[in-house]
């Protein structure tokens, strides 16, 4: 929305938050109210719809806007069960040779068991389908992994998404999101971010839906970038053309650099949160022109490009998240931007004129700098202009950035 915005187009989002009503008109629609989202958008005669979360994706938005005669940037149900169905994503990435983990799939809970129980390592564990980007767990131990099993399986942790799940080989290394824009035909990549999943400093603790980013990422070389495009993107649009996907939208990639070479952890069906938050601020071009020409199947080749800059981001959640956390606190966040600082909102709302938090996540501070510390410096002491009852955030967003970039 921010990026949108600041390209001078009128934007219209449904049904935002306390951050974007500063910017753009919001309309008090659900995301899959799709009858009164299609009227909406035909009295204010939107020129291009953009489908932002998973879930109304999912669930066939874009596909009805575009069966509705309007131009949309975001894949049909079709693609999106990229993200919908991890199964589906995972036997599409072996049918297109896309180097990925070891992994099986089960729908059935004593045969998963089985299977971890001969596991030479502790597996990650996946919830097949959408989880808020909380159903990836990495047990320490196959006894946890064990547990872990349980509770998505049978206790229904994660309600239907974890009526099948994914056992995979956990790997090491560095992990690096790679977000393609498509017109179901080509693919533009932008710029490579980290992000940072786990609730903890040091990588500990449990998977969040993103604790902080940063980009470029530094050991993202040319030919690296090369490979991701040859060996990943490509043959995915070529797979799914096959299956007759016309996939026009964003595609997530999150990536792992081992020491063997590249896997492709997942692939989501938009652009990646809070990955966008420190890619968007670096991105020269207009975004509603490039989604427009998705939408028009007219992308062009070296059509994206960025500013030579660096960008991180810091989320502040309340207490308790991933897990039960309080909401309505009242959140202060007032003379926090500047030319090089940006305040994304998550899970806020206007209450009586107050922000107030409506989600675990609840703020995205954002530095932009000419070196990934200055970015980082930045991000920090904005943060200390933010507060809320019981706010957390990790030290450490950027530092394994740093630490490679220090040799």
């Amino acid at each position: 929305m921010w990026k949108l915005v600041r390209h001078g187009h009128r934007v219209y989002c449904a049904p935002g938050n306390a951050g974007i009503s500063r910017l753009a008109h919001c309309e008090n629609i659900q995301p899959l109210d799709f009858d009164s989202l299609i009227r909406f958008a035909r009295s204010e005669r939107v020129d291009l719809v953009v489908v932002g979360p998973e879930e109304p994706l999912v669930a066939g938005l874009a596909d009805r806007f575009r069966s509705s005669g309007f131009r949309v940037f975001g894949p049909g149900s079709d693609g999106a069960r990229l993200e919908g169905d991890k199964a589906f994503g995972r036997e599409l990435m072996a049918e297109c040779g896309i180097p990925s983990p070891e992994f099986r799939i089960f729908d059935n809970y004593e045969m998963a068991v089985r299977h971890i129980r001969g596991c030479r390592f502790p597996p990650v564990i996946k919830a097949a389908g959408l989880a808020a980007g909380k159903g990836v767990v990495l047990p320490r131990t196959l006894e946890e992994a064990g547990t872990v099993l349980k509770e998505i399986m049978i206790d229904a942790k994660f309600g239907a998404a974890g009526q099948k799940v994914i056992v995979e080989e956990r790997l090491e290394g560095e992990e690096v999101s790679v977000i393609g824009v498509c017109d179901g035909e080509r693919t533009e990549l932008l710029v490579p971010s980290q992000d940072h999943k786990r609730l903890l400093d040091g990588d500990e603790g449990p998977n969040t839906g993103g604790m902080g980013a940063y980009a470029p990422v530094p050991m993202m070389t040319p030919k690296l970038r090369r490979e991701v495009e040859e060996r990943v993107f490509l043959p995915l649009l070529r797979g799914l053309r096959r299956r007759g996907v016309d996939y026009r939208g964003a595609i997530y990639s999150g990536l792992m650099i081992t020491s063997g070479g590249l896997k492709v952890l997942e692939f989501n069906c938009r652009l990646g949160d809070p990955e966008t938050q420190v890619i968007l601020p670096l991105l020269r071009d207009d975004l509603a022109e490039i989604a427009l020409a998705c939408s028009e199947g007219r992308l062009e080749a070296n059509s994206v490009g960025h500013f030579e800059r660096w960008a991180l981001c810091v989320v502040a959640t309340v207490q308790g998240y991933p897990g039960v956390y309080q909401k309505g606190l009242v959140v202060s966040c007032g003379a926090v931007e500047s030319e090089q600082v940006v305040v994304f909102h998550a899970g806020t709302a206007l209450d009586e004129g107050r922000i107030v938090s409506t989600g675990g996540r609840v703020l995205g501070v954002t530095g932009i700098g000419d070196t990934l510390q200055q970015a980082r410096d930045v991000a920090y002491a904005a943060l200390e202009l933010v507060s809320f009852k019981g706010m957390y955030f990790r030290k450490d967003i950027g530092a394994r950035g740093l630490a490679y970039l220090q040799g």
